[in-house]
């Protein structure tokens, strides 16, 4: 945002050097970027009139001048093609400075003295896209009376300074410089002096111009129109010319010049139509259709989309909203009638349109971050008040307003103490109200209480919280004394999960594992890797809105694809003897609410052992924290391998499963080695782990062993056996194993042969044969009865 100093005092009085100004408004909250002194270097350059023309004698594409600069008059030779008798310029006298350094001397062109020259904007320093079209060519021609001899720098209000402002997002009424003018009067307890808009004379009817204003969309509130006759299309003046460059604007003619005077003014972005291009006496604002086109004012065609919204005559789109006007019915030098539009769009369609085009204009940057729709119409009536003033048109009467839901005044209570509290210093009411009214916000006050309400133009204040900020910036950051901290410490510790994975991490350490760390954001396709059913509920993502690609468009709902992607990675680039973990969350949908985040382990390797390996690995893992009654059962993951995996669980609750990978799994994600994986639900130990072990003594008397062998079905578990074993061990028995399985000859097709061993034990007694074997007796029957097993002779 740039603040014209000369601009800013037109609406407060202030005296105060751009330092002064820049340092005051960036301690109530304004961050200043930069100060531009524009006239830094120039001197001596001076309004000048040319009396007479004649041609070079030994030159063709030079002329000689005699120049009225007031006190005397200058014979200048100068190549410009645009010069004629009677013209205003600007006279660079001997000795005078340039912009970009260059000295002006006295000196001889083809033999002809030349007592200085005439310059071009560009040579005082003003940036080529800020310059009009008709001042780019040859010399700067004025198109007003000036004093001879005056200074051409103070004609162009080059002695003010320009500020550069960083305007947050949430501060859209600072887009103006209204806007800027208001901080800056509450900053330095000035009045803020706002034009006052008063048209001296209407003609006509808008309704013999122009009918009706219809809004099809719910993403425009406002749309505010008048209409200009006899226009006249012109240059525009030169103090009007000197306000907008100054902000970074080019001058184009004397209607668009008042709009974007206008826009900077107050902030509202406006339009002007040629009426005589529209096809009906109307306006309809709505959404684009599918694949519908506009050329736009640069002259680019352009393709819309549905969510775009369009200003259109009834029959074509003739504006790409809040955005730039289209081509076809832009103000022309022919132009005699003019429809004026103040409108309010939404500020997400806007934002989508401007990016996705491509397309940010000086009016998108306002409407993205939002205007004040109360604003439509005080901005197009002040358009009609200049250009009456001007003598560029004449303002029809009456006006067509459609606005669907007014903005008004909002109220925010505001409390004495909770706004000292927070600011950490005494301020009273009265003061806070002070403050909030040098902003424009009225208040009223209820003993240690007061009732503040917010103008339409202030979008970022809503809480209590928004107004003691405003109290205490305006009251001044380094107005408040710094006090130290009060408040008890508190000791600070981890949570009880996170001590619990930092045990498990240091055994997994200990058994050559690294730690891996990737992604939550993952791809779609890794489902497919995994071999996942089209209907598992595995599938059930959280996507992203605006992801950063297809691989990383949705959030992971399983470690494993993410632990697979590792190792591959490692086999990939010749690793061997790989193994890995990762604690990571999960995420599930919960349909508008935030997705449900679960903690889960991952544990992978290949190069280092078998199931029997990685199933070690766990429960070495989990008896750290104190879990070791974990029971197995067969896995029917799509992604592990049918007869190498199972499921773990801790009592009833499944709480994992490991295994080897699937074959075609391995070939998804282009591995050759056996790899093998685990996935925990870690968080679900949490109830079950302990923190202080019990250490029982040593025992003191004698065990005894038993060794069965059995016959069973083969798609009989092996962790049934143990079931049965524990059961009925009446808590003599101390340990099962099982030391062998065997399928083949003298079994019996879709057999098996397992055996296990059970050691018996009591901690008071030495145990006698007759209990131990009443207790093999009663295993051997539940085996028989529950798994119709039998005894291997």
């Amino acid at each position: 945002m740039l603040l014209p100093v000369k601009w800013l005092r037109d609406y407060v009085d202030i005296d105060e050097s751009a330092k002064v100004i820049a340092d005051e408004i960036t301690a109530t909250g304004s961050h200043v970027e930069s100060i531009e002194d524009r006239s830094e270097g120039i001197k001596k350059i001076v309004v000048g009139k040319i009396l007479s023309i004649e041609n070079h004698p030994d030159a063709d594409k030079l002329v000689v001048c005699q120049v009225d600069v007031g006190e005397e008059k200058l014979q200048i030779v100068t190549a410009a093609t645009n010069v004629f008798e009677g013209a205003t310029v600007p006279v660079c006298l001997v000795g005078s400075h340039l912009a970009d350094g260059t000295k002006i001397k006295k000196g001889k062109l083809r033999g002809v003295e030349s007592f200085g020259m005439f310059c071009s904007l560009e040579e005082v320093g003003y940036d080529n896209s800020i310059i009009s079209k008709e001042a780019k060519d040859g010399i700067f021609i004025i198109n007003e009376d000036l004093k001879l001899g005056s200074s051409f720098i103070e004609a162009l209000n080059l002695e003010y300074e320009v500020i550069e402002i960083e305007i947050t997002p949430n501060r859209s009424d600072c887009l103006s410089i209204i806007g800027m003018a208001r901080e800056t009067a509450a900053t330095f307890k000035k009045e803020l002096h706002e034009p006052k808009i008063e048209i001296k004379e209407e003609f006509d009817d808008i309704k013999d111009y122009f009918d009706s204003v219809e809004i099809e969309t719910e993403n425009c509130n406002r749309f505010y129109a008048r209409v200009l006759k006899d226009v006249e299309i012109k240059e525009s003046p030169l103090w009007l010319q000197n306000y907008i460059t100054s902000c970074g604007i080019r001058p184009v003619n004397n209607i668009v010049d008042l709009t974007n005077f206008v826009m900077l003014e107050y902030g509202q972005p406006l339009h002007a139509y040629d009426l005589a291009d529209l096809k009906e006496r109307k306006i309809v604002v709505r959404q684009a259709k599918e694949n519908e086109t506009i050329k736009t004012l640069d002259d680019q065609d352009r393709k819309l989309e549905i969510e775009d919204i369009v200003i259109t005559d009834g029959t074509n789109a003739i504006g790409l909203a809040g955005i730039m006007g289209g081509f076809d019915s832009e103000v022309k030098k022919e132009t005699k009638t003019i429809l004026l539009e103040g409108a309010s769009f939404n500020d997400k369609n806007i934002r989508k349109t401007s990016k996705r085009l491509n397309l940010r204009t000086d009016a998108s940057a306002r409407f993205e971050k939002g205007v004040d729709s109360n604003y439509a119409s005080v901005a197009v009536n002040r358009v009609c008040q200049l250009a009456e003033e001007i003598g560029a048109a004449k303002v029809v009467k009456g006006e067509i307003d459609n606005y669907k839901n007014k903005r008004e005044v909002t109220e925010v209570k505001l409390r004495k103490d909770k706004c000292n509290k927070l600011i950490g210093i005494e301020i009273s009411i009265e003061e806070m109200a002070e403050i909030l009214n040098r902003l424009e916000i009225e208040t009223k006050i209820n003993g240690d209480e007061l009732t503040a309400y917010i103008p339409t133009f202030r979008f970022d204040i809503e809480i209590e919280e928004d107004l003691i900020e405003e109290v205490a910036r305006i009251y001044g950051f380094d107005n408040i004394i710094p006090k130290p901290l009060e408040g008890s410490i508190t000791v600070g510790g981890k949570p009880e999960l996170r001590i619990l994975e930092e045990r498990v991490k240091n055994v997994l350490f200990s058994l050559g594992c690294s730690e891996f760390m990737t992604y939550s954001f993952v791809s779609p396709s890794n489902f497919d890797k995994l071999n996942i059913n089209k209907d598992d509920e595995i599938r059930n993502v959280v996507k992203l809105i605006n992801p950063l690609g297809e691989e990383y468009s949705i959030m992971r709902t399983t470690l494993v694809s993410n632990m697979l992607e590792a190792l591959s990675r490692n086999e990939h680039r010749g690793n061997q003897n790989v193994a890995g973990f990762e604690f990571g969350n999960i995420f599930i949908p919960q349909g508008e609410d935030l997705p449900k985040e679960e903690h889960k382990l991952t544990v992978g390797f290949y190069d280092l052992g078998d199931f029997y390996y990685l199933k070690e690995m766990i429960e070495k893992a989990l008896w750290e924290i104190g879990i070791n009654n974990l029971t197995y059962k067969r896995a029917s993951e799509n992604y592990l391998h049918p007869g190498r995996s199972a499921e773990i669980y801790l009592g009833d609750e499944k709480i994992g499963v490991l295994g080897e990978v699937h074959p075609s799994v391995l070939k998804n994600y282009e591995m050759k080695k056996r790899a093998y994986v685990a996935e925990i639900e870690f968080e679900r130990l949490l109830p079950y782990a302990i923190e202080n072990y019990k250490y029982s003594s040593l025992p003191k008397y004698p065990s005894m062993k038993r060794d069965l062998a059995i016959v069973i079905d083969r798609d009989v578990d092996a962790y049934e056996i143990e079931e049965i074993a524990k059961n009925n061990g009446k808590k003599l028995l101390e340990s099962f194993n099982i030391f062998d399985i065997y399928t083949g000859e003298n079994i019996g097709n879709n057999k098996k042969s397992v055996a296990f061993s059970m050691i018996f034990r009591a901690q008071d007694r030495t145990l006698v044969e007759k209990e131990v074997n009443e207790i093999v007796e009663k295993v051997v029957e539940e085996l028989e009865n529950k798994i119709d097993a039998r005894l291997r002779s």
